[in-house]
């Protein structure tokens, strides 16, 4: 499988990313429901020997059990493949998620990382969201501070905006910013990709497929029959007037991937990997199944004719 540079990092990574969070499991306030970790590690399993090469997770998911299921991943592996995590989002005792960027935070975040997912080194280290605001250079001192120790091997941004990203360049360069980017959430095509090729900062787009929207498989009865731990069900596209319009645009993504024998998830993320700037895309597996239906997406592209399709589809139907 093809490889690219990932920003201003010696790591070569594949068009696809092993995503991690619906690893995570239920019982904390952003799960996708119930999830068997023999399942979760199937689907790396079977994405590695399929020649994807980095997986993306974050303390956060599972409130570490994603990391803990990661870590027993890739345990013994001859080709481990890179690892990439997150910090700033952290729990207590009563499982409640907060905040924080402050420097002793993100150290303490660091070790206890490494230790569930039984590595020396975390290859990409990422701050998960630039809250609070006025804390990012804070934070993202403490991650090139991990860096110099090497703690981690390059460090990176999540849902930062241009100006956030301009601050914190001005303390440690970026290597990566990790944003939503799909077709329903183009918004990053005005400043942060823009601003990222410009910057020589790699794009790892997560939510390729809308968080399963466009996977094809996504129906108004499984959405209805979603558990209620599942976060979908409280966000706008997967609910009316939002979901038909949605469904709609998967069956259209059906008919472009029938043509050349895609599935309709691959086509939605072939969208996502058609800008240059983007340099990979984080793809959600939950089994190994899974893994068949959106592998394609490595190597096919969509035609100039293809995109004006899904373009003009949007236009007519807008949010």
């Amino acid at each position: 499988m093809q490889t690219r540079q990932l920003g201003n990092s010696d790591l070569h990574i594949t068009p696809l990313g092993i995503g991690a969070w619906a690893m995570g499991g239920s019982g904390w306030a952003f799960s996708w429901g119930a999830q068997d970790d023999n399942e979760s590690i199937g689907a790396i399993h079977a994405a590695l020997d399929k020649g994807i090469n980095w997986i993306d997770t974050a303390a956060v998911y599972g409130l570490g059990h994603s990391e803990e299921v990661v870590g027993r991943a890739i345990k013994g592996r001859a080709n481990r493949p890179y690892i990439f995590s997150k910090c700033e989002r952290r729990w207590g005792a009563d499982r409640v998620i907060y905040k924080s960027l402050k420097r002793a935070s993100i150290l303490e975040e660091c070790e206890n990382s490494l230790k569930r997912l039984g590595v020396d080194t975390i290859d990409l280290y990422q701050i998960h969201w630039a809250e609070p605001d006025e804390d990012v250079e804070e934070g993202w001192a403490a991650c090139a501070e991990l860096q110099k120790a090497g703690k981690v091997r390059w460090i990176g941004v999540c849902n930062f905006n241009a100006s956030q990203m301009a601050r914190a360049q001005a303390i440690a360069p970026i290597t990566s910013l990790q944003p939503p980017y799909n077709i329903l959430s183009p918004e990053i095509e005005a400043e942060a990709l823009p601003y990222c090729g410009a910057n020589n900062i790699g794009v790892i787009a997560y939510s390729p497929m809308k968080s399963g929207l466009l996977t094809g498989a996504m129906s108004r009865e499984r959405v209805a029959a979603m558990p209620e731990d599942d976060f979908r069900r409280r966000t706008p596209n997967y609910q009316e007037p939002l979901l038909t319009r949605n469904l709609n645009l998967a069956e259209l993504l059906r008919g472009i991937g029938a043509r050349h024998g895609r599935t309709t998830g691959e086509v939605a993320i072939a969208w996502t990997l058609r800008r240059p700037e983007v340099t990979g895309a984080i793809v959600g597996m939950r089994s190994p199944a899974q893994v068949d239906g959106v592998i394609g997406a490595a190597d096919f592209r969509l035609s100039e004719g293809e995109v004006a399709e899904i373009s003009a589809f949007m236009a007519a139907n807008p949010a």
